[in-house]
C-alpha cells in the first residue's frame, strides 16, 4: 500500500512541475521580447485626462499592467485555494492561461499589449499559488524546500528553454508561431493535472490571511521581502531590456538568440542550484540562506553596469557563430546574469518553505503563499516606473544601481529584526 501511495504522490509532483514548466515558459516568454515589443510598438508620451504621461512611464507599464493585475488576483484566488479545491482552481487559472496566450498575436500598440499583459498576469499567478501551494501541502515538513525546489527548477527549465527558443524562433518568424507553442503547452497542463492530480479535501473557514498576517515569522520575513521585491523585479527585468534595446536608448542592441542566452545563464544557474539549495536548508535552516542569497544578489548588481569596462579591458567585444558581433560588456553581463541566478537559488526555496511552513499546519497553506506574494507586489508595481524612469532620465546603469541597494537594505533589515530577537543565533534560529 505504502508503495502505492509513494508513487501516486510522486506522480502528482511530476503533475505539478509540468505546470511550473508551462507557466514558467509563457512567463520568460514575455520578459525576453520585452525589449523587442518595445522597439517594435515603439512607446511615445501621451497625454491622458490632461497629463502628460512619458515614454519611460508607458515602458515601466509593460510590467506594471501585469504585476498590477497579480497584486488584485492574489487574495480571491488565494482565498479560493483554502476554501475549496485547489485543484479545480489550478484548472480554471490553466484555462484561462491558454486563452491568453493565444491573444498576444494580435497586439498592436502599447494599450493593446498593456492589457493582455494584465490578464497574463492573472493567469500566472493562479497557476503559481496553486502549485506552490500543493506542492507545500502534499510534502513532508523534512523534505519540503526540496520540493520546492524541484518545483522552481522546472520553472526555470522552461524559462532556458523559453528564452533561447523566443529569441530564435522570433529573429526566423515573428511574434505569431511563438505564443501557439505556449498555448499548447498550457492545453497540455491542464490535461495533465485534470488526469492525475488528485482533488484538494482541505477546507478553511473564514478569512486566514488575519491570522497569518501577524504571525512573527512572516512579519519578519516581510522586512526583508518587502524590500527585495524592488530589487529582483527591476534587476531581473532590466538585464534582458539592457541587452535588447537600441544603442541609442542605452543599451547593447544584440540579436534575439543573444537575448535569450543572456536570461538563460540566469535561470540555468538558478535550476541547477536549487535542485541541491533546497534540501540544504531543509537541514541546516531557512534564514541563513535568505540572508546570503538575499546579499549577493543585491552586490552582483550593482556590478552589472561595470560590464562595458570590465569587456573593454579583456577585450570581449568579439563576433560568435549564432550569437553574431557583440559588444564588449556582452559576455561579462552574460556572467553577471548567471550569478544572480546563483545568488538566488539560495534565497528562494529557503523563503518559499518558510511560508510554507507556516500556513501548512492549519490547511491555509494557499493563503500564507498569497500574503508571500502580496508582499512583494508594492515592489513589483512601482519596482518598474522607477526603473522606467531611470532608464529614460538617469542611465541605463542607474536601474542596477538602485536596484542592487533596496536588496542590501533588505537583508541588513532581516537581520537587524534576527538579531533583535534571538542574539548571536540570528541567522540559525529558523
Amino acid at each position: 500500500m505504502s508503495n502505492a501511495t509513494d508513487g501516486a504522490s510522486r506522480s502528482q509532483f511530476w503533475a505539478l512541475y509540468l505546470t511550473r514548466f508551462a507557466e514558467g515558459f509563457g512567463f520568460i516568454t514575455l520578459i525576453t521580447l520585452l525589449g523587442t515589443y518595445i522597439n517594435t510598438l515603439d512607446p511615445q508620451a501621451t497625454t491622458v485626462l490632461g497629463v502628460t504621461v512619458s515614454a519611460g512611464f508607458v515602458i515601466g507599464m509593460y510590467t506594471t499592467g501585469f504585476t498590477l493585475a497579480q497584486t488584485v488576483a492574489v487574495v480571491p484566488l488565494a482565498w479560493a485555494g483554502d476554501r475549496y479545491d485547489k485543484r479545480t482552481v489550478l484548472l480554471a487559472v490553466l484555462a484561462v492561461g491558454a486563452g491568453v496566450y493565444a491573444l498576444f498575436p494580435l497586439v498592436d500598440s502599447s494599450g493593446s499589449f498593456i492589457l493582455v499583459r494584465a490578464l497574463q498576469g492573472f493567469a500566472v499567478t493562479g497557476a503559481g499559488l496553486m502549485t506552490l501551494s500543493l506542492v507545500g501541502q502534499i510534502a513532508d515538513v523534512g523534505s519540503r524546500a526540496e520540493k520546492i525546489g524541484k518545483a522552481n527548477a522546472a520553472s526555470f527549465a522552461a524559462s532556458i528553454v523559453g528564452s533561447l527558443s523566443a529569441g530564435g524562433i522570433y529573429d526566423a518568424v515573428g511574434f505569431g508561431p511563438i505564443f501557439t507553442i505556449i498555448t499548447v503547452l498550457m492545453v497540455a497542463a491542464w490535461s495533465v493535472t485534470w488526469a492525475v492530480l488528485d482533488e484538494d479535501d482541505t477546507r478553511v473557514e473564514g478569512f486566514p490571511f488575519s491570522d497569518l498576517a501577524v504571525s512573527r515569522r512572516i512579519l519578519t520575513m516581510t522586512g526583508f521581502r518587502a524590500q527585495y521585491a524592488f530589487a529582483v523585479t527591476m534587476v531581473r527585468t532590466w538585464v534582458p531590456i539592457y541587452v535588447s534595446t537600441e544603442m541609442a536608448a542605452g543599451g547593447l542592441g544584440v540579436t534575439g538568440i543573444a537575448i535569450g542566452v543572456t536570461v538563460t545563464a540566469e535561470k540555468a544557474t538558478n535550476m541547477v542550484g536549487q535542485l541541491f539549495t533546497g534540501r540544504l536548508s531543509d537541514a541546516y535552516g531557512r534564514s541563513l540562506f535568505v540572508f546570503a542569497g538575499g546579499g549577493a544578489y543585491g552586490a552582483i548588481a550593482m556590478g552589472i553596469p561595470f560590464s562595458a569596462a570590465i569587456g573593454t579591458a579583456v577585450g570581449a567585444g568579439v563576433t560568435l557563430p549564432i550569437l553574431g558581433e557583440l559588444p564588449p560588456a556582452y559576455l561579462p553581463l552574460v556572467a553577471f546574469s548567471g550569478l544572480l541566478g546563483v545568488a538566488d537559488s539560495f534565497r528562494e526555496p529557503a523563503s518559499m518553505a518558510l511560508f510554507a511552513d507556516e500556513g501548512t499546519d492549519d490547511g491555509s497553506v494557499a493563503s500564507s503563499f498569497g500574503i508571500r506574494e502580496l508582499v512583494w507586489r508594492p515592489g513589483s508595481v512601482a519596482g518598474p516606473l522607477i526603473a522606467g524612469w531611470l532608464m529614460v532620465e538617469v542611465s541605463m546603469g542607474s536601474v542596477f544601481y538602485v536596484g542592487g541597494a533596496f536588496a542590501i537594505t533588505g537583508v541588513l533589515t532581516f537581520l537587524a529584526i534576527l538579531a533583535n530577537e534571538h542574539g548571536r543565533a540570528a541567522l540559525t534560529a529558523w
